[in-house]
Formats: C-alpha cells, sequence, structure tokens
C-alpha cells in the first residue's frame, strides 16, 4: 500500500504535465501513487499520459465535475494513509513528499500539512505560505506576491493548506469529511481548514516541502471572482461560529460591502460583475449551506477562546485567492 496518494484534478492541461510529472519521478521518497483525474479534457491529454506516464491512476470523469469533483473522485479511488491535493500546474522540489511525511510522523496534533508554495517562474517569490482566515470572514494567502528572504522559513501553525499543495492524514478526512462539492471551485480547501480546526487538529505549515506554482494558469479571473463572490459567504454560512458571528457581524459587514462597492467602481469589467453575481449568490447560499451548520457543531471540540486564537485579526494583510 502506497504511504501518500497524490490527487490531481485536470481539465485541457496536458501541456502542464510533463513539468508536473518529471518532478514527482524525482522524489526522494517513492512510495506514492498518482491519480490523474480528468474532467473530461479534449486536448489528448488521456492518450498522452498512458503513453507517456503509465504509472499514473488515470480516472476518466467524461464531465467537469470541477475542482472539488475531480479531488472527491480521487478521494474515493486513493489508498495512501496520506491525502495530498496537487495542481496540474506545478513542480514539486525532491524532498517535498519526504518532508510532509517526516512533518505528519513528527506532530501527531497535525490533521493538514501546507506546503511553501512558490511563483513557478520567479522562484525567489512566494505564493502562499499557508492560508489565513480573518475575523471578518475574508480568507487569504500569508506572504503572497512578497519575495522570499527567510520570513516564512519556520514550521508553524496556520488555519489551512492552499489547495494546490494541501496534505491531510487520511484519518482526519474520514472523521470531519472531504471537499464538500457545492463549493465546485474556489475556498474549499478554507472549509475544510474549517472543519479540521474544530475537530480541535492543526494545521501546519512546512517551509521545507516546496512546491512551484504556475499561478492561474489553469483558472481564469472571471471563474474564479465568481466563486470567491459567491464561496466567501459560503464558508461564513456554514462555519462561522454563531459566538463570534454575534461580536464580529459589523466587521463581516463591512468587508463584504468593500468587495462590493471595489465591484461596482470596475463596474466596465467582466470579472468584477463576476464577482457581484457572485455575492448574490452567496446571499441566496445561505438557504443550502445554514443547515449544513449542525454538522459542523457535531465535530467540534475547539472552544471559543481557542478557535479566536486561530482566526487573523483585521489588517492590510494583501489578499490573494
Amino acid at each position: 500500500m502506497p504511504v501518500a496518494s497524490i490527487i490531481i484534478p485536470h481539465f485541457n492541461g496536458r501541456h502542464h504535465l510533463p513539468d508536473c510529472f518529471d518532478s514527482l519521478r524525482q522524489q526522494s521518497c517513492q512510495e506514492f501513487e498518482i491519480i490523474l483525474v480528468d474532467n473530461g479534457s479534449t486536448d489528448g491529454t488521456q492518450e498522452f499520459v498512458r503513453a507517456q506516464y503509465p504509472e499514473v491512476k488515470l480516472i476518466e470523469l467524461g464531465e467537469n465535475r470541477g475542482f472539488t469533483g475531480a479531488c472527491n473522485a480521487g478521494w474515493a479511488a486513493a489508498q495512501g494513509e496520506i491525502i495530498i491535493l496537487l495542481n496540474n500546474d506545478t513542480a514539486v522540489h525532491p524532498h517535498w513528499l519526504s518532508e510532509i511525511i517526516r512533518a505528519f510522523s513528527e506532530h501527531p496534533e497535525v490533521g493538514s500539512v501546507a506546503s511553501k508554495m512558490l511563483l513557478f517562474d520567479r522562484r525567489d517569490h512566494i505564493h502562499t505560505a499557508g492560508d489565513y482566515y480573518r475575523v471578518d470572514g475574508l480568507p487569504g494567502n500569508r506572504g503572497v506576491w512578497q519575495k522570499d528572504e527567510g520570513q516564512f522559513d519556520r514550521e508553524e501553525y496556520v488555519f489551512s493548506a492552499c489547495g494546490g499543495a494541501a496534505a491531510y492524514r487520511r484519518n482526519v478526512l474520514e472523521t470531519v469529511g472531504f471537499l464538500d462539492d457545492d463549493f465546485f471551485f474556489s475556498c474549499e480547501d478554507v472549509d475544510l481548514g474549517w472543519r479540521i480546526n474544530l475537530a480541535g487538529w492543526r494545521v501546519l505549515y512546512v517551509p521545507t516541502a516546496v512546491v512551484y506554482h504556475k499561478l492561474k494558469a489553469t483558472g481564469g479571473s472571471v471563474t474564479g471572482s465568481y466563486y470567491d463572490g459567491r464561496n466567501f459567504l459560503y464558508l461564513i454560512w456554514k462555519n462561522y461560529p454563531i459566538t463570534q458571528l454575534r461580536t464580529c457581524w459589523p466587521l463581516i459587514v463591512k468587508a463584504q460591502l468593500r468587495i462590493t462597492f471595489a465591484a461596482l467602481r470596475a463596474w466596465r469589467g467582466e470579472a468584477s460583475r463576476a464577482r457581484l453575481r457572485g455575492q448574490l449568490a452567496g446571499l441566496w447560499g445561505i438557504h443550502k449551506m445554514w443547515p449544513k451548520r449542525q454538522q459542523m457543531q457535531a465535530i467540534r471540540r475547539l472552544d471559543d477562546d481557542s478557535l479566536t486564537a486561530v482566526l487573523t485579526p483585521v489588517d492590510d494583510t494583501p489578499r490573494h485567492r
């Protein structure tokens, strides 16, 4: 049985696969399986993988089920004790997997490990050093766009792991569940981070587990803007505890209004209009997300004070989702 299962969601990104798969072939630890879940690609991905990378387990969905649908199909087929999500537009350092396995072994309190993600073409600049979640309901990437000068070179707890390179213990996922398919694309990793924290596990950022990411190479600003607008609100309806909502709701409303006014000022931009549509869908989505709160409370082991400690205060930290 493999120690780790690496699940890679994929849609029409065949040109990214050599960088990703070749870096996996160079891992110092080879006790893993690769599961490529294809969302109905039409660029010859299937034939290419079977011919060039026969070690890869290919799951063909035949349709686009989004990031969450693909990852959930991979989770259903995965055999490893460590479950890893990895974007297809990445390459990983040769010791990436070894460092993830080491971190889990040394930290039994940790349910998830976040990698240090650097920009693929500017490898001295950070994409994310783990994710945070602010008390005003806005998630973001730590260190985004910063030059890597050692400021994120120590292991430390974070709120969640970016889904572009996120590792989880199987037994934790069996307790808290995997990705919520209602999110489809964007913030599904933060939603899972909420559940892991509420269940009393920690998320550890490991700077020696290095990933290089072709940022937004397979996403789109319009698509991302819509789902960010919607799913920021989904996160609040589903996860934000009532006790914290009672005190933090003015900050949450203010943050959402800032997003709305910024989009209105850039109304002519398609991405801005998509963000507004997403916010409207997110408001309506309370009917879908609110009933799920009961499931969150059923797994909750974290008290209010401890939860407050894992949330980030409001400041001017650069965000990117």
